[in-house]
């Protein structure tokens, strides 16, 4: 069998999401459907992670296993031409058959953009926002490192029962135009990023101190926490193996 590993950009705004779902369109059906289509072959695409609806990507890995042999330059050219313009395969290699996108990844890299500027060009990829206190944002992200309990970060109807996630990096980055935020962890909960930003920004504006967040992953409750920050600024950055 066949294995191979594609590294995907999107942009999920008229999305529902990466995964496949009754009456919806997602990134996981579009794709296979076009794999499908060029293979005349049904495929099991396997994504490195769910993003949710209207979350983007700049490094999305999927892999699928099939019966021939493809020639990995053609096939890229073929699938690009037949995907929307929403999504693209930036790169398809062949790997080994046991190879999985989900289980084989040890850690994942979102990034969260807010613009300085009101622009109509950022609108669609950025939350404006202005003044952020990047030094005190990342004095309250140090204790959102390591293994915890996110469950205060966690979308109620989730149905995971381990919530423990190991993060092992979380910064505010500034440029002259944008706020870049970013936290790597082994892996995500539903809705976890935009929790946690939401949180951050919360303690900002409330001048709230360290163990203003230590409490609120103590209580394991979503009530706790933040609002979500708007999904249309979340980025699945990158996934290494």
């Amino acid at each position: 069998m066949n294995n191979y590993r594609l590294t995907i950009q999107y942009d999920g705004t008229g999305y529902a999401g990466w995964q496949i779902q009754e009456n919806a369109k997602t990134i996981q059906g579009t794709i296979s459907d076009s794999v499908n289509t060029i293979l005349r072959e049904e495929i099991n695409l396997i994504g490195s992670g769910r993003t949710d609806s209207g979350v983007h990507a700049l490094g999305q890995v999927a892999n699928f296993r099939c019966e021939n042999k493809i020639d990995v330059y053609h096939f890229q050219h073929s699938l690009n031409s037949v995907l929307p313009e929403d999504i693209s395969v930036i790169k398809i290699e062949k790997v080994s058959e046991l190879f999985n996108s989900r289980f084989d990844a040890k850690q994942r890299t979102y990034l969260y953009l807010f613009s300085k500027i009101k622009s109509p060009f950022y609108y669609k990829y950025s939350v404006h926002k202005k003044n952020l206190d990047i030094k005190s944002l990342n004095k309250l992200s140090m204790d959102f490192l390591g293994k915890k309990d996110f469950s205060s970060f966690c979308k109620k109807k989730g149905n995971i029962e381990n919530k423990v996630c190991e993060v092992k990096q979380v910064t505010f980055r500034e440029t002259k135009i944008f706020y870049l935020f970013f936290i790597s962890a082994d892996r995500f909960l539903h809705g976890m990023v935009r929790a946690i930003i939401g949180t951050m920004l919360k303690a900002m504006n409330e001048k709230g101190g360290n163990d203003y967040i230590k409490k609120i992953i103590d209580d394991k409750s979503r009530e706790a926490a933040g609002d979500s920050v708007p999904a249309k600024g979340l980025f699945l950055y990158r996934v290494d193996y």
